[in-house]
């Protein structure tokens, strides 16, 4: 019958760009389901029945049909093993927190062996779920027990430990949403938004803007509230001590009732509130001591209301949330412990894992809590009366929306109090009683002005509507008209690539912008070799993309390198394809013949954004098919300035490149302007005519002008560079 070994991965590969299946990072599974190939889903009894009882999010999966329920239409009226497991996959990701939707299934001229993708955000989460998929597959083929809450528990964990953080996957969410690449330059929250010379860079709600020095003054909460109060911005009066008995001092001065709070804190940590004995103000400076980085705290009138948290993006406020004090409610028997955990973690906004706006409660272990209690006389441990009220937090629960409620004079102020700091994203925390009136009506003030803001409480409130903050941020980081791109030029075939690839950085240098190369012959910058040998691959592509010196940048790719890793871009402004040649030395990929191999090469048409450009051979017939994919322009190039697919191109006013009567030609429409002869080429140069005119159409796509290009090829010299022994 069947066997588990009959459900095969073969190979498992992280295609990290643009590949044959979609523009995402894909996990790609050759998959062998051996003896399954006899029996689809509507053969294996109970199968439908089990999966949809452990998966019913599978119900939302439209697959092929296009429609809600699709896959299990499927499912029911018989499917393959491969194509069941893609969905399980993604279903799991889901569970787990990782959203994704696009997976495919395809069969290859193996029986039984199935080529299978499925979208991933992260490598190590996408083979878990993978691992994990296969396993509850079989469990659901041989009807035995699959412990799926551990399952994803376990994935859960991987996604918090390796993707990035949900404000952060936000601001990154809302760049795509404005095709500005992305790159993530760390296991952590430090990206990259855009390329070379255009790029940003953000770490959560930091950015490349953000002030080493206004994040030390926000960090120190005195100096902050000085230089607030000097601006006009009202803060709670209040000093800076050293001792405990300075604090009961200062706050007989001040007058009762205080806070008292680290004078570098952060997070509400160490804070406490509404102090009204000597005992409490004691104990509450040494919990400020212990919480901060050395024994000064501050001491500040209490301000009577509710904490809010205003975010400020550039000048302006574009979120604001209220806090909200915790309760709970005794009944006789339950201790605090146990009513904190039925009235307050049951909340489903609180969790330890990063994506929960709110963290759970431990009235055990949390030290403001503990030293809350004991001003009520109680502990974790004690049972308060049935219908007694007792506050566990006053604090730190931001998480209402009140962005619309919000008064002018009170977002003047707090977006004031960023500017006096020097934050670009700052989030100020005010206290008062009513948001929509002034705070000099209230006697609110402004406490704080942190650096590096929260966002989970403006994107997930408990009431109210989240707010785009990350669209704000992207708006911040980049004008309306910018996409974070620099001029991208991508080669793919066989025949001259690498000299093209260098030919089209040379004639781009000479525009005056710093450009990049990465080829099989090396990573040049500008004219300079960086690296030798074979560059055509991921990482040396990401190099170039990081590289905040340049302007543009070329790419020589080929199939084996969009089969095994995808390409280095997501987009390009200009992609050339010169031929189909290569389809012998990737059998390994199941590449057959001219079909598969187009299949393959069309990624680098596929990725040419509108506004772009392919330049495609005109003497392949294969080649010239491509040109229909392209969302840009087309400009064909050909030896023989005759050929038919150049007369029909030049016929409707496009550009050509060809050689007519042994000069370069360039033509737009039947205007035709001739570069210079061939004979004037330096020899090595001459030999290689196609290959020439390819980066001729590319670097002229860039706008380079016949003049610069008729010197580039004059002075370009295509012999190889002698090695220094």
């Amino acid at each position: 019958m069947i066997k588990k070994k009959d459900l095969d991965f073969l190979r498992v590969t992280h295609l990290r760009g643009p590949n044959i299946w979609t523009y995402r990072p894909v996990i790609e599974v050759v998959l062998d389901i051996g003896a399954f190939e006899d029996f689809p889903s509507n053969t294996l009894p109970g199968l439908y029945e089990r999966l949809v009882a452990w998966l019913p999010g599978l119900v939302v999966h439209r697959c092929g049909v296009g429609e809600h329920g699709g896959f299990l239409l499927r499912l029911r009226e018989g499917t393959w093993a491969g194509h069941i497991l893609e969905h399980v996959v993604l279903e799991l990701q889901n569970l787990a927190g990782m959203r994704t939707g696009f997976g495919k299934t395809r069969s290859t001229d193996v029986r039984g062996v199935y080529k299978m993708a499925f979208r991933t955000r992260d490598a190590q989460v996408g083979r878990a779920a993978l691992a994990a998929g296969r396993a509850l597959l079989l469990a659901a083929i041989d009807d035995t027990a699959f412990d799926l809450a551990a399952q994803v528990a376990l994935l859960r964990e991987l996604v918090d430990e390796h993707c990035l953080g949900p404000s952060t996957a936000h601001i990154v969410d809302a760049a795509t949403e404005r095709t500005i690449p992305s790159i993530r330059l760390t296991d952590g929250n430090l990206v990259q938004l855009g390329h070379g010379a255009a790029q940003r860079r953000i770490w959560t709600a930091e950015t490349d803007g953000t002030s080493a020095i206004a994040e030390s003054i926000a960090s120190d909460k005195d100096l902050t509230k000085s230089m607030l109060k000097a601006c006009g911005v009202p803060v709670p009066e209040g000093s800076l001590v050293r001792s405990a008995e300075e604090a009961w001092e200062e706050a007989q001065d001040i007058g009762l009732p205080v806070v008292i709070k680290p004078y570098d804190g952060n997070h509400g940590r160490g804070v406490s509130l509404n102090l009204m004995t000597e005992l409490d103000v004691i104990a509450a400076y040494q919990l400020a001591s212990r919480k901060g980085d050395s024994a000064a705290v501050l001491v500040e009138r209490f301000i009577p209301g509710d904490e809010h948290r205003i975010l400020i993006v550039g000048k302006q406020v574009v979120a604001a949330a209220k806090g909200e004090s915790l309760w709970v409610t005794g009944d006789g028997m339950a201790t605090i412990s146990a009513l904190v955990d039925s009235q307050i973690n049951t909340d489903p906004r609180r969790g330890s894992f990063e994506d929960a706006p709110l963290n759970t409660v431990s009235p055990e272990n949390g030290a403001e809590i503990i030293l809350e209690l004991q001003r009520q006389g109680l502990t974790a441990w004690s049972v308060p009366l049935a219908g007694q009220k007792v506050l566990i937090q006053p604090n730190g629960n931001v998480a209402l929306d009140v962005t619309d409620l919000i008064h002018p004079s009170i977002a003047h102020a707090c977006a004031l109090a960023a500017r006096v700091v020097g934050l670009d994203i700052a989030g100020v925390d005010l206290v008062c009683e009513d948001i929509s009136r002034p705070l000099d009506e209230q006697r609110g003030a402004i406490i704080e002005a942190n650096a590096s803001p929260g966002l989970l409480a403006h994107l997930k409130p408990a009431n109210g509507a989240a707010r785009p903050v990350g669209t704000a941020i992207i708006a911040h980081l980049f004008a309306p008209e910018e996409d974070g791109r620099i001029p991208i030029v991508g080669v793919t075939g066989t025949l001259g690539t690498s000299l093209i690839a260098k030919l089209v950085g040379c004639l781009l240098n000479l525009t005056g912008e710093h450009v990049g190369v990465v080829s099989g012959q090396g990573l040049y910058l500008d004219s300079r070799q960086v690296v030798s040998g074979d560059c055509i691959t991921w990482d040396a592509g990401q190099r170039l993309l990081i590289n905040r010196t340049l302007k543009a940048a070329v790419f020589e790719s080929h199939a084996r390198m969009i089969l095994s890793e995808g390409l280095a871009y997501d987009k390009c402004q200009v992609g050339i394809v010169t031929d189909m040649e290569g389809i012998d030395d990737l059998a390994e990929f199941y590449i057959r013949d001219l079909d598969d191999m187009a299949n393959v090469i069309r990624t680098q048409v596929d990725v040419i954004m509108p506004h772009g450009v392919a330049v495609l051979n005109a003497d392949n017939a294969q080649v010239v098919a491509l040109a229909e994919l392209c969302d840009g322009k087309v400009i064909f190039y050909a030896l023989d300035a005759d050929n038919a697919v150049l007369a029909r191109h030049r016929a409707i006013g496009e550009r050509t490149v060809f050689v007519r009567d042994g000069a370069i030609v360039i033509a737009s429409g039947l205007v035709e302007t001739a570069l210079l002869p061939l004979a004037a080429l330096k020899t090595a140069t001459a030999r290689h005519p196609a290959s020439l005119l390819a980066a001729v159409a590319a670097a002229w796509a860039l706008n380079v002008s016949a003049e610069l290009l008729a010197a580039g090829l004059r002075n370009f010299d295509a012999a190889p560079k002698p090695s220094v022994p």
